[in-house]
């Protein structure tokens, strides 16, 4: 292990954190994590990183704090309180949240670290579990540029696109912007792959095609089998997807911008939750075509 790059502690070895976090120790940096599963835990043990049995375990010596859990109420969580990060990491440490949550939560979390010393970049990400184990991630950055140059090296580990989007809050309204565009996107193939299979074409042949053109997508290109195969089995489930959809209605309600598209493929992802599918790949939006076409799923 290189002693000069920063300590890491660790938040969140969900089906993002576990790979991201495994990807530091690849890269030479101490990470101790922790998180709610003792097997999850175990993982990174194995990876080999160190565990902890507490936030404040975790945070205590580390130069980074990252987090990477699944909403706003998790972060607030984790962050206050007397077992939280704020009340446990040291002064000067840098707090790079990586969950995507609204942006009002971000400021606010920032605005409180301040007090404390600590600095904070929301930085969500872009690109699924795929992206997570692959490191291409893209990563969307609110916060200060000096804060920002010093998290880059760790950044550049996790991900390939990393751009600082502006003050803090604005890399979770980059990250809500991203996920209505990846909604209706989906949305969009699914209801072209249940047209092309009632024409009767070779829906194969049909979406490699498809996918050279000006409808090609990166969407598609990492959804194509999950739609071929019908395996929708969670890369980003639809929960969280549902979650983000009401962060984007609700972010654009607040500065006057019409979704109108946004707002009906919001609606189709709550119909789905509702119906039994949250825990599905996103992809499975396929389903609820499905079913308006008439097909028993």
């Amino acid at each position: 292990m290189s002693s000069n790059l920063p300590k890491v502690a660790w938040i969140g070895l969900g089906i993002m954190g576990s790979p991201m976090s495994e990807n530091l120790i690849k890269a030479g940096y101490q990470v101790t994590g922790y998180t709610l599963e003792q097997d999850k835990i175990d993982r990174l043990v194995a990876a080999g990183g160190k565990g902890a049995a507490s936030i404040a375990e975790a945070v205590r010596d580390a130069d980074a704090v990252i987090t990477m859990v699944p909403a706003s109420p998790q972060v607030e969580a984790i962050a206050y309180g007397p077992d939280g990060i704020l009340e446990n990491a040291r002064q000067g440490a840098l707090l790079i949240d990586m969950s995507s949550i609204t942006p009002q939560t971000s400021v606010d979390l920032a605005s409180s670290a301040k007090e404390k010393g600590i600095r904070v970049l929301d930085a969500p990400v872009s690109g699924g579990e795929a992206g997570a184990i692959e490191a291409v991630l893209s990563i969307m950055v609110g916060g200060e540029q000096s804060d920002f140059d010093a998290a880059k090296p760790l950044l550049d580990v996790l991900g390939k696109t990393i751009v600082l989007c502006g003050p803090h809050g604005s890399g979770q309204t980059v990250k809500a912007a991203n996920q209505l565009i990846v909604a209706v996107n989906i949305q969009a193939c699914a209801e072209a792959v249940v047209f092309l299979e009632k024409s009767g074409v070779d829906l194969a042949a049909a979406l490699d095609v498809l996918n050279g053109g000006l409808a090609g997508s990166t969407v598609l290109t990492r959804k194509k089998d999950n739609f071929l195969k019908r395996d929708f089995a969670p890369g980003f489930r639809i929960d969280l997807h549902h979650k983000d959809m009401g962060i984007v209605t609700d972010a654009a309600r607040n500065v006057g911008a019409a979704l109108p598209v946004g707002g009906v493929v919001a609606q189709l992802v709550a119909s789905l939750r509702a119906q039994g599918d949250g825990g599905l790949d996103h992809s499975a939006l396929l389903r609820s075509v499905e079913r308006l076409s008439g097909s028993q799923v």
